[in-house]
């Protein structure tokens, strides 16, 4: 009797591993992965995990134009005799206005003019003046930040080309500095009117086109200067572009009841061909804007990740004839493809995309 009753316990035995292996197969307990033994249990759909680069990027509306007008007032006493036409380049040494019939002239610099110079004069603006002198060819003396009688010499020789007094010195409000060439944009006097000191006499801006985009404060991210952007013309062309500059502006309120001033982030781009320009003035363009890049990185379709009941996010993995589970970290999205991130991913890898 007794050896019958060891002989039940080990067919039970036997027949509850069974019954546990049985189980254990069908769940997937083997290793996490699930052996497939018919065709129904591999994704329906799959995809590739590839390597590459992410881009994330925002198209805005821009306005093609010459940026914003800056005005030119008078510093000279006298009469405004003349003035260049809306629409004229004035390069270096040019006039950008005459007074009694003398010309004031166009040079390049950004510190503006604050007094006359003369002999034994010193300092950067000194340096600025005769660096343009000698850009324009006159020769004879070293452009640093002294005034010299070698200046003077070749100040006297500028003033006899451009018909004026040969003094050797630089009367206030002579020249007049900007940035670089610049475009007419406006008259603000009459030619004939009385130059009175600080009145607006013409406005200008840069020569070469320019695309301004107003962004709001939210997307103050996509305004980093000197990223490059990709410009789209009106007839779909594309030309490469770069931000030059940004600016937060306040916009007024309407005036209509419950309207309120906003702030805005206005950003410049500067476009290298301007003969991809060629034909335009002014124009509705589009600008896109690259937010983020994230290089050589895995990425699978968006669909491909799996929420996970313990939280974060899974990708299928297939081999084969089996496929598990992995866990995965999300960087960037673009494109409808997803950066993933986890042990054991690699390029070329299969995964599940459920239907």
């Amino acid at each position: 009797m007794r050896r019958r009753g060891v002989g039940r316990v080990v067919i039970v035995l036997v027949a509850v591993l069974a019954t546990g292996a049985a189980v254990t197969a069908a769940t997937g307990f083997w290793g996490g992965e699930k052996p497939a033994e018919t065709g129904k249990d591999l994704p329906a759909a799959t995809a590739k995990v590839t390597r590459q680069t992410l881009v994330d990027t925002r198209t805005e509306n821009g306005e093609l134009g010459h940026g914003a007008p800056v005005e030119v007032t008078g510093k000279l006493a006298g009469t405004l005799t003349a003035l260049p036409a809306v629409g004229l380049t004035v390069e270096r040494g040019q006039a950008i206005y005459w007074v009694d019939d003398t010309s004031v002239v166009l040079l390049y610099g950004t510190l503006p003019v604050y007094r006359p110079l003369g002999p034994d004069t010193e300092g950067t603006d000194v340096e600025q003046f005769e660096n343009n002198l000698a850009a324009l060819g006159y020769r004879g003396f070293t452009a640093d930040r002294k005034y010299t009688v070698q200046t003077a010499t070749a100040v006297k020789k500028w003033q006899k080309d451009l018909g004026l007094p040969e003094t050797g010195t630089i009367e206030q409000g002579r020249i007049h500095y900007a940035a670089g060439p610049v475009r007419v944009d406006g008259h603000k006097a009459a030619v004939g009117a009385d130059v009175a000191p600080d009145a607006p006499l013409l406005s200008y801006t840069g020569s070469a086109r320019l695309i301004t985009v107003e962004l709001g404060v939210a997307d103050k991210r996509l305004a980093v200067k000197a990223a490059p952007v990709t410009v789209i013309l009106p007839d779909d062309r594309t030309t490469p572009g770069s931000i030059t500059g940004t600016a937060t502006v306040l916009v007024p309120a309407s005036g209509t009841p419950g309207s309120q001033a906003t702030t805005i982030i206005e950003v410049t781009v500067a476009v290298a061909d301007q003969n991809a320009l060629a034909g335009l003035d002014e124009a509705a363009v589009k600008v896109v804007f690259s937010a983020s890049r994230r290089e050589n990185v895995l990425t699978v379709p968006v669909a491909a990740l799996l929420a996970r009941s313990e939280g974060g996010y899974g990708v299928e993995v297939a081999n084969g004839t089996t496929t598990k589970i992995v866990a995965v970290e999300t960087g960037l999205f673009s494109g409808g493809r997803v950066e993933i991130s986890g042990e054991g991913l690699d390029e070329d890898m299969t995964v599940g995309m459920p239907s």
